[in-house]
């Protein structure tokens, strides 16, 4: 049995002891359980399962801290009298491996306010990202690079 599934099983175990069916108390449960398993974890063999939770954490952090930058920058935009845009594309080669790596980077990408991904080539190596303000392709590729990429190749590690 995986880690992540035993500690599924604790936090619904956890459900049936309190009685107490709500998501509030199933994400408490999970935690609990995830404190539990990280109690024996060389005795179980969880040692990956919590690195592997640290990086999913830092992904989905930095997604939220994305989200707010990019938002942020949309709005400042928008608010100024005149608006002084420079939309474009550019493309973006990218280092991750497979099928579903690929896909959440242009997910990750495109939920970003200001981007939008709206193809990817044949080859699948190369993805075409049309920017708000395209001003900088060059910086627009090193914060996809140094953002969700590094963290998407760290989870695949």
């Amino acid at each position: 049995m995986t880690p992540f599934v035993a500690n599924l099983l604790l936090a619904l175990v956890w459900l049936v002891i309190t009685g107490g069916f709500s998501l509030a108390n199933l994400i408490f449960g999970f935690f609990l359980g995830a404190a539990s398993l990280y109690l024996i974890r060389e005795q179980v063999g969880a040692g990956g399962y919590f690195r592997h939770g640290r990086k999913v954490a830092s992904l989905l952090l930095f997604l939220i801290y994305d989200l707010a930058v990019s938002a942020w920058r949309i709005a400042v935009v928008v608010m100024r009298p005149r608006l002084e845009l420079k939309p474009g594309v550019f493309l973006y080669r990218h280092k991750v491996r497979s099928e579903f790596e690929i896909a959440l980077l242009s997910n990750l990408v495109g939920l970003t306010p200001g981007t939008l991904i709206f193809d990817i080539s044949d080859d699948e190596r190369t993805l075409y990202v049309h920017a708000f303000d395209c001003s900088d392709p060059d910086a627009r590729r090193r914060e996809i690079a140094e953002g969700f990429e590094r963290r998407i190749l760290e989870l695949s590690e």
